[in-house]
């Protein structure tokens, strides 16, 4: 850990787009201030919200608050926040998610092999009351963006790191490109749509094929899950399946 400390620049790229989750957009950045191992870089990127933009500049002056320059959507903002980032290592924390202490030192440790470009980490869902509905099984916790049943319980070579906790080698997206905004979330989706970074993982593989991405499941965070608007949005997508 201590060799990775002195060897590895992290840029942690937060994208947000709305006031009402401020207070998780403030617990997401504090978490990564609490971390064991600090990061090279802190981006905030605001997705064509420029008075969210502005109130973060003024709130967190330490860190790179930018605004989304490409189309609205994570896909956009994410894309800008690499274009921003000056590390070795492109680290994508959800805004509604907090990490672990040893969030960050633990998900940038396999780096120290080269083949390895990209590394996830568990993301357990954070309820709010009551609590995970009984009918949604541990297995469907993808749908909400979590770590599910089947997944690997020891460090393993996996497919694709699910979003809210990923990271890839910032000399990855110069060899495959940006995330595909015509795969990820936008304002005009009618449906819900997502998983670019399982896209991209899947194209980064194709044109590397010793490429390997790395799940970790000691580098932990806390994805919040708003009880009664993921009910209504598990039943919309898991029909849309």
């Amino acid at each position: 850990m201590a060799d990775a400390r002195e060897s590895i620049r992290a840029s942690v790229v937060v994208c947000v787009y709305t006031d009402k989750r401020l207070s998780q957009i403030r617990a997401a950045l504090e978490s990564i201030a609490d971390q064991t191992m600090p990061p090279w870089q802190v981006i905030v990127v605001a997705d064509h919200n420029p008075a969210l933009c502005d109130r973060l500049a003024a709130e967190y002056p330490n860190h790179g608050v930018i605004p989304n320059k490409f189309e609205r959507g994570l896909s956009g903002a994410r894309n800008t926040g690499i274009e921003y980032a000056t590390g070795d290592i492109v680290v994508f924390l959800d805004d509604d998610a907090r990490a672990q202490p040893r969030w960050l030192e633990t998900l940038l440790a396999p780096y120290d092999e080269e083949s390895v470009l990209g590394v996830g980490g568990v993301v357990l869902a954070d309820w709010a009351a009551p609590g995970r509905p009984a009918w949604l099984p541990e297995e469907f916790l993808w749908v909400v963006g979590c770590s599910y049943r089947g997944q690997p319980e020891v460090k393993a070579e996996v497919r694709n790191p699910i979003g809210a906790n990923m990271s890839f080698r910032r000399s990855a997206f110069d060899q495959a490109g940006p995330f595909d905004s015509s795969v990820g979330r936008t304002f005009t989706s009618s449906r819900p749509l997502g998983c670019e970074e399982t896209e991209f993982s899947i194209r980064l593989r194709r044109l590397l094929p010793g490429a390997r991405i790395i799940y970790e499941p000691l580098a932990v965070v806390y994805h919040n899950v708003e009880q009664r608007s993921e009910e209504r949005r598990v039943g919309k997508e898991c029909r849309s399946r």
